[in-house]
């Protein structure tokens, strides 16, 4: 397996390890080596991983809030205006429809743009 290159044991398991080994191939407990050389844990790598990745979702979310939020300020200024739209008065009928109306709600017929209606 690791022919003659054996000079420590693993002193979590006691396996044995390469002379420059910095993580038993057993348990992956960190040698000696892997001390001295300030090798960096696989954990210590997940958490760094974990870290950017929390670090990105904040900008993401950030962004996503922020725009939700333009979205909304957009919805409510077309609900703003299309409720301060004139009425439309049906010929038909005289009912009052509210201004974005295509057919009147009362009869039915057909509403043309700024009260020109249009009949059916």
């Amino acid at each position: 397996m690791f022919s003659g290159k054996y000079m420590t044991y693993c002193s979590n398991c006691g396996e044995k390890t390469p002379k420059d080994a910095s993580f038993c191939p057993k348990c992956g407990t960190k040698t000696p080596k892997g001390v001295e050389t300030n090798a960096p844990a696989p954990s210590d790598e997940m958490r760094q991983a974990f870290a950017k990745m929390s670090t990105e979702l904040e900008k993401a979310f950030t962004v996503a809030a922020k725009e939700i939020q333009e979205a909304f300020q957009t919805a409510r200024a077309n609900i703003q205006q299309s409720l301060h739209k004139e009425p439309i008065v049906c010929s038909s009928c005289g009912e009052k429809n509210p201004g974005d109306s295509v057919f009147c709600f009362k009869c039915g017929k057909k509403l043309g743009p700024k009260g020109t209606e249009k009949q059916a």
